[in-house]
């Protein structure tokens, strides 16, 4: 079987692949991507051997940072990212879970002090399978994700 690229090469930046099919916008909110100035390329539905469907996202002349692209694992546990130098993968690495995740999601318990007060949403992370969480400030388990 013939391979055709769909999508040109990034001379630099980051490439996440592997992001559970429908996911890949969601993964662009999480990264701030949606104000990033440059190229952002966003692959939906790609045919997969490993997943049968899955999205990528292209940054170009951005490296992530791996404390950045963890937080696609609460998503996307498989994401893997790829740094891309000269056209040519330079690091690769699968994301982490994070131990804990800050500002980024809704606690679903409705007296919890971040819907009262100005304060960032924390969550430590209880177990990676099933993705559970907990919240810093009155103790609610998650196990939704709820993105603020």
């Amino acid at each position: 079987m013939e391979k055709t690229l769909k999508v040109q090469k990034i001379r630099g930046g980051t490439v996440i692949d592997h992001i559970a099919s429908g996911h890949a916008w969601d993964v662009v909110k999480i990264l701030g991507l949606e104000t990033y100035p440059e190229t952002v390329m966003v692959l939906s539905n790609i045919t997969s051997k490993r997943l049968g469907k899955k999205d990528i996202i292209k940054v170009e002349n951005k490296e992530l940072k791996k404390n950045e692209v963890n937080m696609v694992s609460l998503l996307s546990p498989s994401a893997s990212v790829n740094i891309i130098k000269n056209f040519e993968i330079k690091e690769k690495y699968n994301v982490d879970v994070p131990k804990e995740v800050i500002g980024l999601l809704k606690c679903t318990n409705p007296v919890c002090i971040t819907h009262e007060e100005p304060v960032k949403s924390k969550f430590f992370v209880e177990s990676e399978e099933p993705l559970t969480l907990r919240c810093a400030y009155c103790e609610r388990i998650l196990n939704k994700i709820n993105f603020i």
